[in-house]
């Protein structure tokens, strides 16, 4: 027993070492001397006809408070998520780009405030609702917004900030349901799909499947040719949620990424909580060729989600104290992410559902080949599916697979 402490011992000094050593030149990053820490979701879990939002929030030894700060000390700022994702963009002009839409639920009373506060962090210009670089409206495009939600509230941020990392230039369009039902939620689609309000669309949230939602009261919402359209694929491990089942978006997966010194990958990882499967009711769309599925296979493309290898929020309405910077994961994380190297790309208009990825895979995508979210299972519920011929659907591997489906972006050639 004292040889396993004196072990355990010493890999901890190591990895300490090794994590100090990756923040040289920078911001310190997750791991970097920290406590021990857990992760939390920060909103509710979903019912019937209503979707959860895909984000967690790091937190402290016990799980229970937030590691939040008052200034930014921990998480992937947005130079990192830039180098490492290999789209670094020198001088940008706020606003001058295309429009990346956010359809979350609820109202965050802080976000133009907090989303300014985060850019300045990362000298990445102003943009204020005052030029149109960033709109918030309500789900039917109004200016009356819905009551506040401290959960959705950080959702919101998350998804506004990680647009701004990727695509400093995008203008930002936040569209607010009134509830997280899924009514209101598709609703809010709506708006931000039609009549050229946006051309790039990212969700992060979602729930349970359902037999009726490949109709046209659900999927409908979505079958927008010309407009890629992101959906975080859930955080819960293995097994699909709706609307990233829909035949008509790309559902987007998780990884855990470690940074060099220098912020280009290191290690990127299937993340366990990353959403992957065989969807039940989705038929399979003709751009995807896997075998181990008859039909939808979730998921198409990934980007970090692992809280542990998280991303630095600013979050003021959540907060107490003044402690405003947060560290969060989720596939809330990657599906913006994702959303806006679609924009930096500039392909939307002859984009089809998600199949881009699909025929651009060479030098444009990062193969992620290790990690795993779960035990597979397939053709119901309790049959093991860990065969050669459907162990992709929970485990990273060589070419496309579940969790992080054909990988991550090495730059916007792939989208």
């Amino acid at each position: 027993m004292r040889r396993l402490v004196i072990a355990l011992a010493a890999a901890l000094t190591i990895l300490g070492a090794s994590a100090m050593a990756g923040s040289a030149g920078g911001p310190p990053k997750v791991g970097d001397a920290l406590p021990p820490h857990h992760d939390r979701d920060v909103c509710a879990a979903p019912g019937p006809g209503v979707a959860q939002c895909a984000a967690k929030v790091l937190t402290d030894a016990n799980g229970a408070a937030p590691l939040a700060t008052t200034s930014y000390t921990n998480g992937y700022g947005a130079g990192a998520l830039q180098t490492a994702y290999g789209v670094v963009t020198a001088s940008p002009a706020p606003g001058t780009g295309p429009t990346v839409a956010i359809v979350d639920a609820y109202d965050n009373p802080n976000a133009e405030a907090d989303l300014a506060a985060y850019r300045a962090q990362f000298g990445l210009g102003s943009c204020p609702s005052s030029n149109g670089c960033f709109t918030k409206v309500n789900q039917t495009g109004g200016s009356a917004m819905p009551a506040g939600n401290t959960g959705w509230g950080q959702e919101i941020d998350l998804d506004i900030e990680m647009v701004s990392a990727i695509c400093p230039n995008c203008k930002i369009l936040l569209v607010e349901a009134t509830t997280n039902s899924f009514a209101n939620l598709l609703a809010a689609e709506d708006y931000a799909t039609s009549s050229s309000h946006a051309g790039y669309v990212s969700n992060s949230w979602g729930g349970n499947e359902f037999s009726s939602e490949t109709s046209s009261t659900y999927d409908g919402h979505f079958n927008r040719p010309g407009i890629p359209i992101t959906v975080s694929s859930g955080d819960s491990g293995y097994g699909v949620e709706y609307p990233a089942a829909s035949r008509y978006v790309t559902a987007v997966g998780g990884t855990s990424l470690t940074l060099n010194a220098n912020n280009t990958r290191a290690t990127e990882t299937a993340w366990s909580g990353a959403g992957s499967g065989c969807s039940a009711y989705e038929s399979k769309p003709a751009w995807q060729t896997d075998t181990g599925c008859t039909r939808r296979t979730v998921a198409d493309v990934a980007a970090v989600a692992d809280p542990n290898t998280g991303v630095a929020v600013y979050d003021s309405y959540g907060s107490t104290g003044g402690n405003n910077w947060y560290v969060f994961g989720g596939t809330s994380v990657a599906s913006p992410i994702v959303a806006s190297v679609y924009a930096l790309a500039g392909n939307g208009s002859s984009t089809n559902a998600g199949s881009f990825p699909y025929s651009h895979t060479a030098s444009s995508l990062f193969d992620v080949t290790s990690g795993s979210n779960g035990r597979c299972t397939i053709g119901g519920k309790g049959k093991p599916g860990s065969t050669s011929s459907t162990a992709y659907l929970c485990t990273a591997g060589p070419g496309y697979d579940g969790p992080t489906g054909l990988g991550s972006p090495i730059g916007a050639s792939g989208f």
